[in-house]
């Protein structure tokens, strides 16, 4: 009974501690500050918050415990189970008797899906109390003495006692803190390991035996020194430190959700190139930066490559092509990408934990809303081969005019169509322009099913002609003058008097209309008209005939060109320009002409001729501030926020952004050498890919949220240096892996172990294991087909028989395949900080079943050294150096020889799911833990 009683407390009180980890985990608060607490606040609080006039339910949603306690019908809320919680119940709709908000004011799809996983990951809510955080007096007097934000200043080396253990500055830090705490650094590891773990770092690939060999065998001082410098030479340097990149990006080859248009970025690839080569060849990161943000707008940039860049900002999601959602998002992805700031957390309110006003992120908003995409992405100065450049050029050419001549022909119909609904257009307006009338404009244009616009148009049109055109509209607004109750009788007066006593003469054809019957309804006065400029248009069309057209310009008798200016004229009413008609057409013309959209891009995504383009931004005719959208309701405009860099960076006397869309400008006050923040990032995210964790533990936030670094003042120094050296990625990362801290063993010390459990004092290596993309890319070097192509459209590795770096895979973000989720890959959706590992069945079962590991195994035993071994004992011997770059030991040998039943007299060793004994081996090679772990 006490055994139970105490796993019943124990689990309760694993509960309790899961919900405080999940209530304050920097990742779960960001995402309930962006995608929660709005939807609390514009939906819920009205009725369940401590300033509602009547509390129902007695439910409090304001804050976590109200969340908890809940209210009549028990706890709002259950963590980590959304299907159990009465708060997902009821926004779901499910329960008749339980629907919230109430009175079918059912919340948005994205809405409910959003509030289902912000439970499922335990409900993280940073507010204490209603009210939620600090004031913003508060935050500020934080932020002052935030280390974050405090200027990059190089420190002095510390002196240590070791000095014998100094490599490279790097160690003076990290030795000074060991000592402190009288912790022994780790004893240098072996050569092999060095240049596995080298060489996994630089190029995401395994050493070969040889390179392995030639580095054992060299004596010299500067041999590790001169294995880094051929690694970062490397053209596979870049395509693993650009894929790190990647992650930062968000990447993806899909555009997300976007119901029917072609799903595909064509040109996504030419970014992915773009950060490969740009790593190679060592940019400064400083205008690696500049490029992402504004390239188009860099001053003497004859290399058009550069364009390319500007994916950083265009390649995210589309969110249904929701304007807001993609600006909030290239503010997510340069604000937390580079600087490390949550600066999106503004968009509905001022942040809650940091120095970020909302009119903060609206200067910012203001920036991207002054950009666009072009209507056609700019080339990027590189070709194709001829031939493949030749078909595609005659494919692209045939599917181009037949989606250019079914839109024409669509669009002369539609025009038509409006020409011809001129008559019901005049007679809405005339209801909508009523001063007694009470309706809006677009309910009046659906009762009488016209296009809302269209009939805006008219309105605006009727306003012009009161002033500008009597002769015709004369008695159009003479008899919309009228009374209602003896509308006919006083109309007969008027229709009497047309072709006299006028100041200005009314167009004949207009007077005859209403000469000899004049109307007894504004409808029939509206159906006049209509008529008239249907015969107008009638004739027109006449003339056009295709004997006729060459020589028509205009109507031959005055009056009816007058009428047929009323349809024809630019601006006029009826002479949509081609932007506006595809709202207008029914579903099945805008799904062919959908299709056929779909059907140029492909062409673009996938030929091997069509030539790279950049997914570029470019700035407006009309760069213009926007205002602070209140709770971020885009229809609740507040303030204007001028465009300009943010306050906590630049002080309160900043000057707002004169160039254009300020593009420019942002990327400078990014990039500049007195932001504090983004040298200080960037070191961290490639001290985090050395180390497997960063000096400061959230890598995207280095707000007031984050835990101070654990080397504060290697952290500056590493930021200086980096800054001092050029904005150099590669003289980063010498300065880093030629220190005693990065070469030494991972091998455990329990003293040191007990004294720092976390390594966060970095007494030894941490072990790492292989992300997705080098585990299959060694998997592929192992059986010696790995194709070595660089650069080009995107591939589906998936395909067991595709053989190239996975970095060139094709990444669908709505159906990322699962392969790359059951091995922890980025999310596409969102900028990712880093990876997380998971240990799970899929890993395994993929390891022991999939075809492409199958294949691997069969390769490698295919490989013709393998195959012109003469002895099991070298067959062996391969395979090890193969896979590990080692011989196998005693011990090895034996399991070998029992498995392979090679001693004398034993039976050949049956094959198994069509695999033979050695092809079995070498799979158990590459499913094992040394294949995939870095010591």
């Amino acid at each position: 009974m006490k055994t139970a009683a105490w796993f019943v407390f124990a689990f309760c009180a694993g509960i309790l501690a899961n919900s405080a980890r999940a209530a304050n985990d920097p990742a779960g608060i960001e995402f309930f500050e962006s995608k929660i607490r709005p939807i609390l606040v514009d939906s819920c609080y009205s009725c369940h918050s401590q300033k509602s006039a009547k509390i129902k339910g007695g439910l409090l949603l304001d804050s976590r415990a109200g969340l908890l306690k809940g209210g009549d019908t028990g706890p709002a809320i259950q963590p980590g189970e959304p299907d159990q919680s009465l708060l997902i119940k009821a926004v779901r709709y499910t329960d008749a008797d339980l629907r919230m908000p109430p009175k079918n004011k059912r919340l948005p799809a994205d809405q409910i899906a959003n509030l289902a996983a912000w439970v499922k990951m335990g409900a993280p809510d940073p507010r204490a109390s209603p009210g939620g955080a600090a004031s913003v007096a508060t935050i500020r007097d934080k932020a002052r003495a935030h280390w974050a934000f405090q200027p990059v200043r190089e420190p002095s080396v510390p002196a240590v006692k070791h000095k014998h253990l100094v490599r490279t500055p790097v160690d003076n830090f990290i030795l000074a803190r060991l000592e402190a705490a009288h912790l022994p650094p780790s004893p240098r590891a072996d050569r092999r390991t060095l240049i596995r773990r080298a060489t996994f770092d630089l190029i995401g690939l395994p050493p070969t035996p040889q390179e392995v060999a030639a580095f054992e065998a060299d004596k010299s001082p500067d041999a590790f020194a001169k294995v880094v410098d051929r690694l970062l030479d490397s053209p596979r340097y870049g395509e693993r430190w650009g894929r790190h990149w990647l992650d930062v990006a968000r990447y993806a080859d899909t555009k997300g959700y976007v119901f029917e248009e072609d799903r595909h970025y064509p040109y996504a690839y030419t970014y992915r190139d773009y950060v490969i080569r740009a790593f190679n060849e060592d940019l400064p990161y400083d205008t690696f930066i500049k490029q992402q943000i504004a390239a188009d707008l860099l001053p003497g940039n004859e290399d058009k490559r550069s364009l390319a860049a500007l994916g950083y900002l265009t390649i995210g999601r589309r969110f249904i092509n929701n304007i807001h959602d993609i600006i909030d998002d290239r503010i997510d992805v340069v604000c937390r990408g580079m600087m490390g700031l949550t600066v999106a957390c503004a968009r509905c309110h001022d942040h809650k934990f940091d120095p970020i006003p909302s009119r903060d992120y609206y200067s910012l908003y203001g920036v991207f809303a002054s950009s666009m995409e072009p209507g056609q992405e700019p080339l990027l100065g590189t070709e194709a081969p001829a031939k493949a450049r030749d078909e595609y050029v005659a494919e692209h050419k045939k599917r181009v005019e037949k989606r250019d001549h079914y839109r024409e022909e669509q669009e002369r119909a539609m025009a038509a169509q409006l020409r011809n609904e001129s008559g019901e257009y005049l007679l809405a307006a005339f209801e909508a322009q009523r001063p007694a009338n009470k309706t809006d404009s677009e309910s009046i244009a659906h009762a009488h099913k016209l296009d809302p616009e269209v009939l805006r148009r008219w309105m605006a049109g009727l306003d012009g002609w009161r002033k500008s055109e009597p002769a015709i509209f004369a008695p159009w607004f003479d008899f919309a003058a009228l009374p209602e109750k003896d509308f006919a009788a006083r109309a007969k007066e008027l229709a009497a008097g047309f072709g006299k006593h006028r100041l200005a003469p009314i167009n004949p054809l207009v007077v005859s209309a209403f000469a000899t019957n004049a109307p007894a309804t504004m409808k029939d006065v509206a159906e006049r008209y209509g008529n008239l400029l249907k015969d107008a248009d009638s004739r027109w069309q006449n003339a056009l005939a295709p004997t006729n057209a060459p020589s028509v310009k205009s109507l031959p008798d005055a009056a009816q060109e007058a009428l047929r200016q009323i349809l024809y004229a630019d601006g006029a009413p009826a002479n949509l320009p081609r932007g506006e008609f595809d709202r207008l057409y029914q579903t099945p013309v805008g799904q062919k002409m959908r299709e056929l959209q779909r059907h140029v891009e492909e062409l673009d995504a996938t030929s091997p001729g069509a030539p790279p383009r950049a997914m570029a931004l470019v700035d407006r005719a009309n760069p213009h501030d926007t205002p602070i959208f209140i709770r971020g309701n885009c229809d609740n405009p507040g303030p204007l926020a001028p465009r300009e860099f943010l306050e906590v960076l630049s002080g309160p006397n900043r000057k707002p952004f004169h160039s254009g869309s300020g593009r420019l400008e942002l990327a400078a006050d990014i990039a500049s050498r007195d932001n504090p923040l983004t040298a200080r990032v960037l070191v961290n995210r490639v001290w985090l890919h050395h180390f497997g964790s960063g000096l400061v533990a959230t890598p995207s936030d280095f707000g007031l949220r984050s835990d101070p670094p654990t080397h504060p003042q290697l952290l500056d120094y590493l930021a200086a240096r980096f800054m001092e050296d050029g904005w150099s990625i590669k003289k980063l990362h010498r300065l880093i892996m030629l220190s005693s801290a990065y070469q030494q063993t991972s091998d455990n010390n329990a003293v040191c172990a007990k004294a720092d459990p976390g390594n966060q004092l970095l007494w030894r290596m941490n072990r790492q294991r292989l992300d997705f993309e080098p585990m299959r890319d060694t998997l592929l070097a192992v059986s010696g087909k790995l194709d070595l192509a660089a650069g080009g459209h995107a591939v589906d590795i998936t395909d067991p028989a595709c053989d190239r770096r996975t970095v060139y895979g094709f990444v669908d973000r709505q159906n990322l395949p699962n392969v790359f989720r059951a091995f922890d890959f980025a999310s596409p959706d969102t900028t990712s900080p880093r990876r997380f590992y998971t240990t799970v069945p899929q890993q395994a079962l993929f390891l022991m079943n999939s075809p492409f590991v199958i294949a691997q195994a069969k390769n490698v035993v295919a490989r013709k050294e393998f195959y012109s071994a003469s002895t099991d004992q070298q067959r062996l011997h391969l395979l090890y150096q193969w896979a590990f770059q080692r011989e196998p030991i005693r011990e090895e040998v034996e399991w070998a020889a029992q498995f392979l039943h090679t001693s004398p007299g034993a039976p050949a060793p049956p094959a198994k799911a069509g695999l033979t004994a050695w092809q079995e081996y070498a799979q158990a090679l590459l499913m094992s833990n040394e294949l995939v772990f870095v010591d």
